[in-house]
């Protein structure tokens, strides 16, 4: 049984935000404000990309449903940065320790965790370029333009605390997230 691929031409833009300038040379789209910039790698070698008169515009000749989905995925990638460049991604977390006091200081483009359940060496966890972290007691704050670099940040710091053969009911030590992007607090 033979399936009929159904394709078509499509074209989808996106308006650029005033303020914010772009640009989109050998596959890299870099969008700037007055004090951030961001950039973003898109390798769609099928679709092509132009900036013409404060808008992107997607054009893709003969498009599946992939390409579709890819086009969609790049424009939500894309709204994001403007985003991020009008108001700054932050996740907030909170250092917990019941058995023993941990210490957490920034070190080069790692975060320090020392002391924590004892241990003699410390743990670390990478922080991503152009991320703010910031310490104010057992609260640290992670900030940036970028959604992704935010993200995996604050993952990589809740991740470096993971406890292991012990029962987590009673070893509750850590840092987690408790404030994420679009949370209302």
């Amino acid at each position: 049984m033979l399936t009929c691929i159904k394709m078509e031409e499509i074209t989808e833009k996106i308006a650029i935000p005033e303020g914010i300038s772009c640009k989109y040379e050998s596959r890299i789209f870099i969008c700037k404000n007055n004090s951030a910039e961001t950039s973003r790698r898109i390798n769609l070698p099928s679709i092509s990309i132009e900036i013409k008169d404060n808008e992107i515009i997607f054009n893709s000749k003969k498009s599946t449903k992939n390409e579709r989905k890819v086009i969609n995925t790049q424009i939500k990638h894309i709204e994001n940065m403007f985003s991020g460049l009008s108001k700054k991604f932050f996740y907030k977390l909170e250092a917990c320790n019941v058995h023993f006091p941990m210490s957490v200081k920034i070190e080069g483009g790692k975060l320090a965790i020392s002391n924590f359940l004892g241990e003699k060496v410390p743990r670390y966890a990478k922080i991503l370029p152009d991320v703010d972290v910031q310490i104010k007691g057992p609260v640290i704050t992670v900030e940036s333009a970028n959604k992704e670099a935010a993200g995996q940040t604050a993952a990589n710091i809740e991740k470096a605390t993971v406890i292991r053969k012990r029962d987590k009911r009673i070893f509750q030590d850590g840092i987690y997230i408790t404030q994420k992007p679009g949370d209302k607090k």
